[in-house]
């Protein structure tokens, strides 16, 4: 068996499973999407938003890119945010990123990758502004799990710094902002940043919504 048609086998005892013990489970989940949070995570395989916050279909809006990066250019990121915030009115919104990330490790490096150079740039700049703090610790692996911190607090701030989430804080006081960080090696989420709504921004950032 070629392993594509395994997932394909693996899709229909999936869906036989949950028919046996709910009939109605993807006639409920197929009318209507009604997700409380936004998950913005990395588009690590290891990292899979409903099976390590043991929750079901239906439940998460996803969002998943190198990295876990807020990005202002990002239209697709803009666009899934948009949608999240205006039409599904999530209550949260989670930057998630995980320990051992690829994307962090890579940023850390001076090797030329290419296309990808221009996406881990969001990175680096985020090194720039913590050197001090990074430079000071030794030990490389501890080195790249702070940048990972230190990045997703910066993602959490870029959530904060779009009209999207500003007017949503201004009408509706809604919604929350998290940075959180997965432990690959035990499993753990850990709870790094929060923003309620309207958190003061550094002014530069603030548009004037009426």
């Amino acid at each position: 068996m070629k392993s594509y048609e395994k997932l394909l086998l693996e899709n229909k005892g999936w869906a036989k499973q949950h028919l046996e013990t709910d009939s109605e489970f993807f006639l409920r989940l197929s009318k209507l999407q009604t997700p409380e949070f936004l998950w913005i995570g990395c588009s690590d395989s290891r990292v899979p938003a409903n099976e390590i916050t043991n929750t079901a279909p239906g439940e998460i809006f996803v969002h998943r890119n190198i990295a876990n990066l807020v990005v202002h250019t990002d239209l697709n990121l803009l666009s899934v945010l948009q949608y999240a915030v205006q039409v599904l009115k999530v209550k949260h919104v989670i930057v998630c990123g995980h320990y051992g990330c690829g994307g962090i490790k890579a940023a850390m490096t001076h090797n030329d990758l290419g296309l990808i150079n221009k996406w881990l740039r969001n990175i680096k700049d985020t090194y720039r502004i913590y050197r001090d703090e990074l430079e000071a610790i030794s030990n490389e692996e501890e080195r790249a799990d702070r940048l990972t911190e230190l990045s997703v607090g910066e993602q959490v701030m870029n959530l904060a710094k779009t009209s999207i989430v500003q007017h949503a804080w201004k009408e509706e006081n809604r919604p929350t902002l998290h940075g959180w960080v997965y432990g690959l090696k035990d499993g753990i989420l850990k709870d790094l940043v929060r923003m309620e709504p309207n958190t003061p921004l550094d002014p530069i950032y603030q548009y004037d919504i009426p």
